[in-house]
């Protein structure tokens, strides 16, 4: 019956769309109406060609030539089908599926092509002609490669349609497409479409043309087409330029091809610079790997006498010299800078980070970095050059100077170490003198930025020359009284980098010094912290601590935490004394409010010291859990008097800053700590006496998450040391919280994502302890993983499938309790887990929906429950489990048929010991599913596409590390540095 309703469908649609198409006027005019029409026709396509419709292809390709208007929505209908089939198809349809139909494609295109050549040779229609080259377009990323290189296709492309304007954009596309081939048995017909291409090209656009000045005062149309330009240069050179190179006839060819990418590179339009730079950046990156130790001369300097420069270096040298201008003259700016010009021309501080112009920064600096290898005298007389003009005033403005300064901070690890000293002491003197200068607040403040940033990017030269360091290290506690916005920030942000970076020459005595340095800044550190806002000051406090922290010698090392919170302790001490005399001190705001900052300051300082902060944690540690009851106390005294509301007073936010930051001050040292015992006997008893009773009893409103990622935190560090408290942890945490999570998937999700924390750390590192509590309460913590596997946030439903298949692993390792587990609960996770597999919203987890189903179909499958899991049948286990999967399936979508759901279960089976097959095999069962409900099929790739990218940063990263100064200074691991 519903097949009947199809095929009537399919008649109407078919239909109306010929009646519609056929009369030119209304192609036109219903132009939205014949699309949605060409989109149904094409899913219905999806369903009934080849099999149902086996005469399709020929069927369109007869239509066209009855008419011409049909002829140009046709091509818009084969151009769809393509896109579906060979672009969109993975999810949409099953594997098997779009292989019959991208065959079938494959083997009937000779009809097709035979029709879009017929156009393009007869028709004197533009659009239907415009329609078949846009339809051709999508077909050259599939079709047989004899078609693009054994016809005409080409020299028609590029004879009859790249210099008619109408046609040019569109004709560039497909020689670009086709350009992108990659296949060495056509470098001939790739010969020919680059001179051919070019010969055009020349006429169209010649070579002494000002591109940049042509593109902004272009139209759209223009502008495309410098644009398409730009990729067909791209994507040509990437692929084919080593076989332009290797032929002597078409040297002068590449080098004017050449010439229109730096022509091309000079526009003002970010997205054309993007797609320039990526040639650039391959071709340095290429001509670099070739050999990147061959020469530390300048070839551009050494004339003829130097011979290790490799021949392809020699062909493209004065092009990368004008490369290498072009990116110190359009460097972007990178993520560290923080004082900016804004639209008005005012210098102020940026508070949103601009995603895209830290990417583009990325890219342009790796390209610098390859190009300061190849020719690293080159990159050092183009800088200083420019920065001479900077300081006589023929090029000064605050754009240029910034771009230059970025461009030499971006460079950092590229030259040898003697050549970076030798540069960035011509570099520093000659801003500092530019600071001296210039006049006026603004100015001042563009130069600070820029010697704050090119400092903190030169580590290296930091470490190697103490004098420097101070000097640089005492300029930054300068700018950390200037006011002008962004440059305390700045400064402050540069000496924690510098104090990451260098952090053993502040504890050492250095040559010609009488003290380690660090010495010198605890004697002053009130006047110099004294002009910084208090998240300024914690910043300082933590770039301190990196400091200490690199003391070797304990008692030296204590002397100095000592000294070091000296201030912050002062204040902390004098509030104790008052709160010790009259506990109402502790409903003072300003009190509460300074509490919270001290305590910030110890997060900062503990976070950078580590494990030996004890000292300083011990010395306030019962004070501040003191601090925690009393100010709890006067919070729920607040919220009984006044009701819940009273949570969004300042005073109460303050009050419960202080208890937020105690507990990520203990979590901060607990996680750094290298003394499992000693944490365990003295330092969480009073902490869990502080605070389990104390959430237990809080109105949800005014429980701190943070009580949960404590608990999380101390479990996986100490690990067997706990597991004795974790029922105690349980009872006070587990059910309160539970009450306030389970209702919906919104309300507290803070506390949502800590108590799946602390479950996973709990089934992780105490799992005896699961086993200790009594049945109910574990049906409870059970409940809760698979409410958690369920949540619609991510993060939760990712940790809730974790914690599962964890747990059905330590399970198989009790074997007193695993039966009665099984018995219990097996057949509801699979149920509950089948219920995720089969929602949309939980495609992310498909991989891990997998391993579980894959590891709870083989304990089956193998005989590891020999409990009846079915008590009372005689049937097997494995052949309850088949028919309990069928039936469970069959009742949730009645539209399968018995076929389709024994073979899925069968491969459930025998599928169960290779996971990606498995996950293929559940795969293919959503998409028969989704087919049959109308469904979007597109998100059931998300996590491939998710894993592919990450594993591409991960290769990129390993790349990035063998070459010296790609990666950021900071980036580099500590270990590297030293």
């Amino acid at each position: 019956m519903y097949y009947v309703y199809f095929i009537g469908i399919k008649k109407y649609v078919v239909g109306l769309i010929i009646k519609t198409s056929s009369d030119p006027t209304c192609v036109e005019k219903e132009k939205v109406y014949i699309g949605k029409l060409n989109m149904i026709l094409v899913q219905i396509l999806k369903q009934e060609w080849p099999k149902h419709w086996p005469t399709f292809i020929s069927d369109i390709v007869g239509a066209s030539r009855t008419s011409e208007s049909l002829c140009q929505n046709n091509m818009v209908i084969l151009k769809l089908l393509s896109e579906e089939v060979f672009d969109f198809s993975s999810g949409q349809i099953t594997q098997v599926k779009a292989k019959h139909l991208k065959d079938s494609m494959c083997n009937e295109f000779s009809q097709i092509f035979q029709l879009c050549q017929f156009v393009m040779e007869n028709s004197q229609n533009a659009p239907l002609v415009h329609a078949t080259l846009e339809t051709l377009l999508r077909f050259l990323n599939w079709i047989p490669l004899g078609y693009i290189f054994e016809t005409k296709l080409i020299s028609t492309l590029i004879y009859k349609f790249l210099n008619v304007p109408m046609f040019r954009n569109v004709s560039l596309k497909c020689l670009t497409e086709i350009a992108g081939v990659s296949v060495s048995q056509y470098e001939e017909q790739f010969e020919t479409l680059f001179t051919l291409t070019m010969m055009q090209l020349k006429q169209m656009l010649p070579l002494n043309t000002n591109i940049r000045l042509a593109y902004s005062n272009g139209k759209d149309d223009e502008q495309n087409f410098i644009q398409n330009l730009s990729l067909f240069l791209c994507t040509f050179l990437k692929e084919h330029g080593q076989l332009l190179e290797k032929r002597l006839n078409l040297r002068e060819a590449l080098m004017e091809a050449l010439h229109y990418m730096l022509l091309v590179s000079e526009v003002e339009e970010t997205e054309i610079f993007k797609i320039c730079l990526e040639y650039w950046n391959h071709l340095a990156a290429e001509l670099y790997r070739e050999s990147p130790f061959s020469t530390s001369a300048s070839p551009l300097l050494s004339g003829s006498q130097h011979f290790d420069i490799p021949p392809r270096r020699q062909l493209y040298l004065t092009v990368l010299s004008k490369v290498r201008l072009l990116m110190v003259s359009r460097m972007a700016k990178p993520e560290e800078v923080l004082v900016v010009e804004n639209d008005q021309g005012e210098v102020v501080r940026e508070f949103m980070k601009d995603t895209d112009s830290i990417n583009l920064y990325k890219n342009m600096r790796e390209t610098l970095v390859y190009l300061t290898h190849l020719d690293y005298v080159d990159t050092e007389i183009i800088m200083t050059k420019k920065l001479q003009n900077q300081v006589n005033g023929t090029e000064w403005s605050w754009k240029n100077l910034n771009t230059l300064c970025w461009a030499i901070g971006s460079i950092s690890g590229a030259m040898h170490e003697e050549d970076e000293k030798r540069f960035l002491v011509t570099v520093i003197k000659d801003l500092l003198g530019l600071c001296e200068q210039k006049r006026g607040k603004d100015n001042k403040a563009i130069i600070a930025s820029n010697i704050m940033y090119i400092v903190g990017q030169y580590p290296r030269f930091l470490r190697a020359h103490w004098k420097f360091l101070k000097t640089v290290v005492n300029k930054l506690f300068e700018f950390m009284h200037e006011t002008h916005d962004g440059v305390q920030d700045m400064a402050c942000d540069t000496f924690i980098k510098i104090a990451q970076k260098c952090r053993r020459h502040f504890v050492q005595v250095q040559v010609g010094e009488v003290m380690p340095f660090i010495d010198e800044i605890l004697n002053n550190i009130n006047t110099i912290i004294c002009d910084l806002q208090p998240q300024q000051v914690h910043t300082f406090y933590e770039a301190v601590g990196y400091m200490i922290g690199a003391q070797t010698d304990q008692t030296v090392q204590e002397h100095l935490i000592e000294k070091y919170m000296l201030l912050p302790n002062q204040v902390w001490d004098s509030i104790i004394q008052q709160a010790t005399k009259n506990v109402d001190i502790l409903k003072d705001p300003e009190t509460v409010k300074q509490l919270g900052s001290i305590l910030k300051t110890n997060v900062r300082a503990c976070k950078a010291v580590g494990h030996p902060f004890v000292i300083q944690l011990g010395r306030i540690y019962l004070d501040m859990l003191n601090v925690y009851k009393c100010l709890s106390e006067n919070i729920s005294a607040a919220i009984q008097a006044n009701g819940e509301m009273v949570t969004k007073q300042p005073l109460i936010r303050s009050m419960r800053t202080v208890k937020r930051e105690t507990l990520k001050l203990i979590s901060g040292w607990v996680s750094r700590s290298n003394d499992p015992q000693m944490v365990a006997e003295n330092f969480v008893p009073p902490l869990l006496d502080a605070v389990l009773i104390d959430y237990q009893r809080n109105v949800p409103a005014a429980r701190e998450p943070e009580v949960l990622s404590t608990m999380a935190i101390i479990v996986n560090k100490l690990g067997g040391h706990i597991t004795a408290e974790i029922p105690q942890i349980f009872d006070a945490v587990f059910e309160c919280t539970l009450n306030m999570i389970n209702k919906d998937f919104e309300e507290y999700p803070e506390h949502r994502t800590n108590f799946f924390l602390l479950l996973q750390a709990v089934n992780s590192h105490c799992f005896p302890a699961f086993l200790a509590i009594p049945p109910a309460q574990f049906k409870l913590v059970l409940d809760s993983i698979i409410w958690a596997f369920k949540h619609t946030m991510r993060n939760v439903a990712d940790t809730g499938l974790q914690i599962l298949f964890t747990l059905l692993q330590n399970v198989a390792q009790e074997e007193a309790a695993a039966q009665s587990f099984y018995q219990t609960y097996f057949c509801d996770i699979l149920q509950h887990i089948f219920s995720v597999v089969t929602d949309t919203s939980h495609t992310a987890g498909l991989t891990m929906h997998a391993s579980i189903l894959a590891y709870m179909f083989n304990l089956v499958e193998e005989g590891k429950i020999s409990t009846p899991l079915n008590p009372g049948s005689p049937v097997s286990n494995q052949m309850f489990i088949q028919d309990y999967v069928a039936n469970l399936l069959k009742s949730a979508f009645p539209h399968l048929q018995d076929a389709q759901v024994k073979l899925f279960v069968t491969g459930l089976f025998s599928l169960n010991q290779d996971i990606p097959a498995f996950k293929e095999h559940l795969r293919d069962f959503l998409v028969q599913i989704k087919e049959f409900a109308g469904e979007d099929t597109s998100d059931l790739f998300l996590e491939e596409r998710e894993t592919a990218l990450r594993q591409a940063q991960e290769e990129k990263h390993k790349l990035q590390m063998s070459v010296p100064g790609i990666l950021n200074p900071h980036e580099i691991p500590e270990e590297m540095c030293d």
